[in-house]
C-alpha cells in the first residue's frame, strides 16, 4: 500500500478504527460484497502492523446516509475518540464514505492533523500534517460532494420532467388508487368512498375541521398504509383533527395533479444539530399543477372554497370565525372611536357586554364606550330580519335538503359497514364449508374465524339500528316551507342555536360599529352590509342593573306626607289600598318604604311612647353597654316591645332603674370593685404541704 512508511510505532501503539457505512438498508441487504470488503479492512490493519486486539470495527452507521453526522452515532463516537488522541489510524474503503459532507470530513481531517491520526483507504495512507496529503484529501472530498450534487440534479430533473407530464407516480391519499394501466381512479370500495365524501359534506355543514371530527364521533375513517409490513393495506381508525386537515387541503381530491407542494429545508436547533423539516409551499410556487387530471370528490372551485373557509377560521391571520357564546356580533363588532375590535365580556348567566379591546391595552380613546350585548344584538337582529326578502326561502329549503342528505349519509355509512361485515362472514362460512371434516386442526381454526365474523356482523347491525334511532325525524317539505316563510319565528325558535344565528347574520352583514354618540343615554350603531351599503340606527341604552327604577311620583308624595307620623307597616297598608307599586312594578313592602325614606330623607316617627325608653337610652342611664341591655331583653329580665321602625321600646320606671343598678353593682363582671370585696376561696393545697410537681420529662 502506498505510504506505509508513514506509519510509525506511535501510531501502532494506539487503536486502529475501521469505519463501515452504506447509505441505505437496501444496499446493506443487496450489495453484500461492499459490506464484506469493508469488514476485511480489519485484516488490512493487522497486515499494516496493528495487533488484532488493537483493531476495532464501528458498524453502527450501516444503512445511514453520510450527508450529515447528526444522525450517525458511530461517526460521532469516532470523532470523540480521535479528539481524545486514542486513535492511531482510521480505515475506510473510501475516504468519501467517512462523510459525504465537506464540513464533517474537514472537521475530521483537522482533528486528525492535531492528534497525529492517519486516514487510510484503498488508495494509500494520508498524514494530514503533510500539506500534499491534506490537499489530495481535500480534492477527493470536494469531488465526492460534486458527484452527489450532479447525480441529485439529474434525478430531480428526470422527476420534474415526468411530473410535468403527470406521469410521476406518488403515494395517493385514501380514496384514490391506481388501476392496472397506472391511471388514478376513485377507490372502488364503496365504504371508503362514502367516508371520504362525508368529510367534505360534513365540512360544508359544520364549517370547521373540529366540526367534522364531532360529526364522525364513534365512526372510523380509512387510512392507506405505505411502507413497512402494512404497505398497501387499508386500515381503519378514529378521525383526528390533523387527519381532517390533510384531507381537506389535499388537491388530489379535487382531481388535480400536483408536484412540489412541499419542500424540505435544513435548520440548526439550539444544540447545534442540523435537522430537516418539511414545509408547505404556497400554491403560486407549486412546480406542477394539472387540473382535471383524474376523477375527484370535489371540483377545483369547491377546493378553493374549502381553502378560503379554512383560512377564515384561522384567527392568527386576523379572521373572526363564528365562536361559542351567545353574543351575536362577537368577532365582527368594532369601536367607532379608536377603530379597534370589541370583545364580548360575559359576567355570568345571560349577562354580557361588548367592551373596547383598547381598554385592556391601555390605549382607550375618550370616546370608547361599551354596551350590553342584549340591547345591541336585538337591534341588529331586527334590522337583519327586516332586510330578509321572500327570496331567502329558497336558501332555507336548500339548507333543509342538506340536513336530509346528512341523515342519509350517516345511515349509508352504517349500511356499508354491515355490508362489509356480511361479506366477511359469508367468506368465512365458505372457507369453513370447503374444509374436510376429518381435518379438525384446520376446521377448528376456520370455525373460530367464522364465529368472530358473525359476532362482528351482529355488532355492525346493532350499530346501524342505533344510528337510525339516533337520527331525529325530519319534518316534511311543506312544513319546512311554512317554517322558512316565517323567518322571524325561525330566528327566535328555541331550537335555533346562537352559532346558527351568527352564521345567518354574517351571510348578509360584514361588520358592526359602535359609533360615538354625545347622548350617553343612547347608542349609535353602524351596520355595513356585504353588498357595500351601510345603515345607521340609534337605540336607547339599557339602565344599569345596579340602579333601581324611580318610585312613581304619587307613591313618593304619599310617603313624604305621611312618613313623619306613620310607621312603615302602616305605610305599606296605605300604599296597597291605593294600588301603588314600586318603579320595578312590584308591590310595596317594608324594605321598599325604607328605601324611599332614605332617598328622600323622610324621618321615622318616634318609636318610644310615654313610660318607655330605647335600648341606647337605657344603656346611657345605667352606664353599661347596649349589649348588656340586649342580653337582659333576650333572657326576659327586661320587658320590651317592637315599635315603629322595628325598634325595641323598654317599659321604664324608677323601680326598674334601681333594680338594674343593684344588679350591676353586685355583678363581678360588670363591676370590678365587686370582685375585690368577695372572700377568697380555701386553697386547694395546704400551706404546710407545698404542691408537688412532676420531674422533668414525665409530663
Amino acid at each position: 500500500m502506498n505510504g506505509e512508511h508513514k506509519i510509525t510505532s506511535g501510531h501502532r501503539a494506539r487503536t486502529a478504527l475501521v469505519y463501515l457505512r452504506q447509505s441505505t438498508l437496501v444496499q446493506v441487504r443487496e450489495h453484500t460484497e461492499s459490506t464484506m470488503r469493508q469488514y476485511a479492512l480489519a485484516d488490512t490493519a493487522v497486515k499494516l502492523g496493528w495487533a488484532p486486539q488493537d483493531v476495532e470495527v464501528i458498524d453502527r452507521d450501516l444503512g445511514l446516509s453520510g450527508t450529515s453526522a447528526g444522525h450517525r452515532q458511530g461517526f460521532r463516537d469516532l470523532m470523540s475518540r480521535v479528539c481524545l488522541g486514542e486513535v492511531g489510524a482510521v480505515l475506510g474503503l473510501e475516504v468519501s464514505r467517512l462523510a459525504r459532507s465537506n464540513a464533517d470530513l474537514a472537521r475530521l481531517a483537522e482533528m486528525a492533523r492535531l492528534t497525529g491520526t492517519l486516514l487510510i483507504d484503498s488508495d494509500g495512507v494520508y498524514d494530514l500534517s503533510d500539506f500534499n496529503d491534506w490537499l489530495v484529501l481535500g480534492l477527493k472530498s470536494t469531488m465526492s460532494q460534486a458527484e452527489l450534487h450532479i447525480m441529485a440534479g439529474r434525478l430531480q430533473a428526470a422527476k420534474l420532467a415526468a411530473a410535468e407530464r403527470g406521469e410521476l407516480r406518488a403515494p395517493l391519499p385514501v380514496g384514490l388508487v391506481y388501476d392496472d394501466d397506472g391511471d388514478v381512479i376513485i377507490d372502488p370500495d364503496a365504504e371508503v368512498r362514502a367516508a371520504v365524501a362525508d368529510v367534505f359534506a360534513c365540512f360544508a355543514a359544520a364549517g370547521s375541521a373540529y366540526g367534522v371530527v364531532a360529526a364522525f364521533a364513534g365512526r372510523k375513517f380509512p387510512q392507506r398504509a405505505y411502507g413497512g409490513a402494512w404497505a398497501g393495506q387499508l386500515r381503519w381508525g378514529p378521525l383526528t383533527h390533523h387527519r381532517v386537515l390533510q384531507v381537506l387541503k389535499n388537491p388530489a381530491y379535487a382531481g388535480a395533479y400536483v408536484h412540489g407542494r412541499h419542500v424540505t429545508r435544513k435548520t440548526v436547533d439550539a444544540a447545534g444539530n442540523v435537522r430537516t423539516v418539511t414545509a408547505e409551499v404556497p400554491r403560486a410556487q407549486w412546480k406542477v399543477l394539472i387540473k382535471d387530471h383524474h376523477p375527484g370528490y370535489v371540483s377545483w372551485e369547491e377546493y378553493l372554497a374549502v381553502e378560503a373557509r379554512l383560512s377564515a377560521n384561522h384567527t392568527a391571520s386576523g379572521a373572526r370565525p363564528v365562536r361559542e357564546g351567545s353574543a351575536l356580533c362577537q368577532g365582527i363588532i368594532y369601536c367607532g372611536s379608536c377603530g379597534g375590535p370589541m370583545v364580548a365580556n360575559y359576567q355570568g348567566g345571560d349577562r354580557a357586554s361588548y367592551e373596547c379591546h383598547s381598554r385592556r391595552d391601555g390605549k382607550k380613546a375618550p370616546g370608547c364606550r361599551g354596551i350590553a350585548t342584549a340591547a345591541l344584538d336585538d337591534a341588529v337582529a331586527r334590522v337583519l330580519l327586516d332586510a330578509l326578502t321572500p327570496e331567502q326561502v329558497a336558501l332555507a329549503l336548500a339548507a333543509a335538503d342538506e340536513v336530509t342528505g346528512q341523515h342519509q349519509r350517516a345511515s349509508r355509512a352504517a349500511e356499508l359497514a354491515v355490508e362489509r361485515a356480511r361479506y366477511e362472514a359469508d367468506r368465512a362460512e365458505r372457507a369453513f364449508s370447503q374444509v374436510e371434516p376429518e381435518n379438525r386442526l384446520v376446521a377448528r381454526t376456520l370455525e373460530a374465524r367464522w364465529e368472530s365474523r358473525l359476532a362482528a356482523l351482529a355488532e355492525a347491525e346493532q350499530a346501524l339500528e342505533s344510528a337510525r334511532a339516533a337520527l331525529p325525524p325530519l319534518p316534511g317539505r311543506d312544513a319546512l316551507a311554512a317554517i322558512a316563510a316565517d323567518l322571524p319565528a325561525l330566528w327566535h325558535a328555541p331550537t335555533t342555536t346562537p352559532r346558527d344565528r351568527k352564521r345567518l347574520l354574517r351571510t348578509l352583514i360584514a361588520d358592526v360599529t359602535l359609533l360615538p354618540e354625545p347622548d350617553r343615554a343612547k347608542a349609535r350603531i353602524g351596520i355595513r352590509w356585504h353588498a357595500g351599503t351601510a345603515d345607521q340606527l340609534i337605540i336607547g341604552r339599557p339602565r344599569p342593573s345596579g340602579i333601581p327604577a324611580a318610585t312613581p311620583s304619587p307613591a313618593a308624595e304619599l310617603i313624604r306626607r305621611l312618613g313623619p307620623t306613620a310607621g312603615n307597616d302602616d305605610l305599606v297598608a296605605i300604599l296597597s289600598q291605593h294600588g301603588y307599586r314600586t318603579g320595578a312594578g312590584r308591590p310595596f313592602d317594608v324594605k321598599a318604604v325604607q328605601w324611599v325614606r332614605r332617598v328622600y330623607g323622610i324621618p321615622v316617627p318616634p318609636a318610644v311612647a310615654a313610660g318607655e325608653i330605647s335600648v341606647a337610652d337605657a344603656a346611657r342611664q345605667l352606664g353599661c353597654s347596649p349589649g348588656v341591655v340586649y342580653y337582659w331583653i333576650e333572657t326576659g329580665q327586661l320587658k320590651a316591645r317592637r315599635g315603629a321602625g322595628n325598634r325595641l321600646c323598654i317599659a321604664w320606671t324608677p323601680a326598674t332603674e334601681d333594680e338594674r343598678q343593684a344588679r350591676i353593682a353586685a355583678s363581678g363582671h360588670l363591676n370590678p370593685a365587686a370582685r375585690r370585696t368577695r372572700p377568697r376561696k380555701t386553697p386547694r393545697w395546704p400551706a404546710e404541704q407545698p404542691r408537688m410537681t412532676a420531674p422533668l420529662g414525665i409530663i
